[in-house]
């Protein structure tokens, strides 16, 4: 029944694109009452911000991870919608609360924490409710072929949660809190000040074969030597950390969670471990650090999805130093948006500057950092809805996806200008991309691809071939849609690309690679991985010669939570499996990432 309800319906109603991980978390609470009309009354904006929850850390707290309900509980609160609410989508202040942290670890970072829309389509109240409950069941339950998972099929909501969220979406957004300077100095710790910190390191590994491995569920770090397959040390990070960056000298690690938490990690220590921490915001995605000579790792920058702006640190302490919103006007229609969220940022190699994303406005930001308190900001306008991108091989030019626009856009940081934007395919998912020298194409680019299966290759050197410059000049298939990561290596012959995202249970868990000499149109070789979970990601390790791919488990299916598996490059032959590993996702060598290797 399902199957012919999704046939017939629009694919305009819900966006085919949220590229968001199953979480599945310790506490499951199967049992859920009955939906009930709150007794509450119309409220305007003003008075839904009086709703106690805006104190500095309350609200931070209420707003992220884990510790939502015991705060709710405490408060005995939930926010109250401004609208009237009818009784066929009413749900109980419990439930709203309940549905609240539901959709912000699972459906935010694509639709938005004011449901505007980004790389998910709007769900705000006047698009869900003409659509009627059993098509928007039919979505959250199902999941759809372009990247959204299917919440109900994979077990992650139950069958009462699902039609719960199908009530929350017909009802307003809450109104989230703002995150101010002050807010965040009273979260701010430095564990270890730097005059305390080793002068050398404290142990005989080789900390440049180190990979940093977020476990996103467990909302903790692993470190794990590259040489010997130990986990060296786990430490606690912020919940679901989204990336990891290093220094420029490799020592120190910084993470950021999904709630807004950025931590330093030491790996001189004898036990790497965390020596200062900060949170920024409610909701964040992306951190890197000051590169350009004399400026090395003075500074370090958070961009937040909540409130949407970004933070710049001290590189040492992660003091807060400036914060600077990005409430803006979209570059295409000059209108105003309210959450414009910022995605990637990099560091420039020329300039003391960090070129930030801003998603929603479709600007680039190139934020020069050579006074802190004043940063210079040079906007240009690119292409809406922009992600996560890379360097190419020369590290000049910066290439963006800007999914929900089919495109990718590519900023040269020498000139300090938009170079083009190329449309690629459906809905563009580089990570950091690829980069080789194609035998006829010379230094080229290339991304994957959320809704189709599709790799774009983009030509990169516009003086040597000007002719392949900033086009794609080949195309391959996949083996289906929904990869977030490719990868290869200068000492490859291959690149790696994954299906993380795919319905299909035995694509969803392969990978595949295709041969650099002889792409063709096609994989070269695919494989599944395991016999459980969804494949990830790929790092290699310093010298190149190893491929270290993630399995996403689950943390309720005891030997089945998650790890890491190990390839020869050369001969694509397995080497050896990192065990129980919870959700292992991003895995950052720290040589590669300080060298921007990819």
């Amino acid at each position: 029944m399902w199957k012919f309800v999704i046939a017939t319906m629009s694919v305009a109603v819900l966006i085919a694109g949220c590229a968001q991980p199953p979480v599945v978390k310790e506490e499951v609470k199967p049992a859920v009452k009955e939906a009930a009309k709150p007794e509450v009354k119309p409220l305007t904006e003003e008075e839904a911000k009086k709703t106690g929850l805006h104190g500095a850390g309350e609200a931070l707290l209420y707003w992220s991870g884990k510790a939502a309900r015991d705060l709710a509980e405490a408060k005995k609160i939930a926010p109250a919608p401004v609208t009237e609410v009818k009784a066929e989508y009413a749900l109980s202040k419990e439930d709203f609360e309940k549905m609240r942290q539901i959709y912000f670890d699972r459906c935010a970072g694509c639709h938005g924490v004011l449901r505007k829309g980004a790389t998910g389509k709007a769900l705000t109240p006047d698009k869900m409710r003409p659509q009627g409950s059993a098509i928007l069941r039919a979505f959250i339950y199902t999941g759809t072929g372009g990247g959204m998972p299917g919440w109900g099929k994979q077990g992650v909501l139950s069958d009462a949660e699902t039609d719960l969220m199908v009530k929350y979406i017909q009802n307003d957004p809450p109104i989230p809190p703002q995150w101010s300077l002050p807010d965040m100095k009273k979260s701010w710790k430095v564990l270890i000040p730097p005059e305390k910190r080793p002068t050398a390191p404290q142990h005989k590994r080789d900390w440049q074969n180190f990979f940093v491995v977020t476990l996103r569920d467990a909302g903790k770090i692993a470190i794990i030597d590259g040489d010997t397959k130990e986990v060296v040390n786990t430490v606690d990070s912020g919940y679901a950390v989204h990336i990891v960056r290093m220094s420029m000298s490799g020592r120190y690690v910084y993470t950021i969670g999904r709630d807004g938490k950025a931590t330093i990690i030491d790996l001189w220590m004898e036990k790497p471990d965390t020596v200062a921490e900060i949170r920024t915001g409610l909701d964040a995605r992306s951190i890197d650090v000051s590169k350009y000579t004399g400026f090395e790792d003075k500074y370090a920058v958070v961009g937040c999805y909540w409130p949407p702006q970004f933070v710049i640190l001290d590189g040492a302490t992660l003091e807060p130093i400036k914060i600077v919103s990005t409430l803006s006007y979209t570059y295409d229609t000059e209108e105003y948006h309210p959450e414009p969220r910022v995605a990637s940022i990099v560091a420039s190699h020329f300039r003391p500057e960090w070129v930030v994303n801003i998603k929603e406005t479709g600007q680039i930001w190139l934020v020069d950092y050579s006074d802190p308190s004043n940063p210079g900001i040079k906007m240009i306008e690119a292409e809406r809805f922009l992600h996560d991108g890379g360097w190419d091989a020369s590290k000049r030019y910066f290439l963006v996806g800007a999914n929900m626009k089919n495109k990718v856009s590519i900023v040269d940081t020498k000139e300090r200008k938009l170079v083009a934007n190329v449309e690629t395919g459906i809905k563009p998912h580089p990570g950091r991309g690829a980069n080789w020298t194609d035998s006829v194409y010379g230094p080229v680019w290339a991304t994957g691809h959320l809704g189709e299966g599709l790799m774009a290759v983009i030509g990169t050197d516009p003086e040597k071939y000007p002719q392949n410059a900033w086009k794609v000049v080949r195309r391959a298939t996949m083996l289906g849609g929904g990869n977030l990561f490719i990868k290869t290596h200068p000492n490859s012959n291959w690149i790696w690309v994954d299906h993380t995202l795919h319905a299909d249970d035995k694509i969803k868990r392969s990978i595949g690679v295709y041969d650099r000499n002889n792409i063709g149109d096609k994989l070269y070789k695919s494989w599944e991985v395991a016999d459980y979970g969804r494949a990830v990601h790929f790092e290699y390790n310093k010298a190149g010669d190893e491929v270290w791919v993630s399995v996403w488990g689950r943390m309720d299916v005891p030997g089945k939570v998650g790890e890491i598996v190990v390839y020869d490059d050369k001969t694509l032959a397995e080497k050896a499996r990192i065990k129980n590993l919870v959700t292992p996702t991003g895995k950052f060598n720290v040589y590669n990432t300080v060298n921007d290797i990819y």
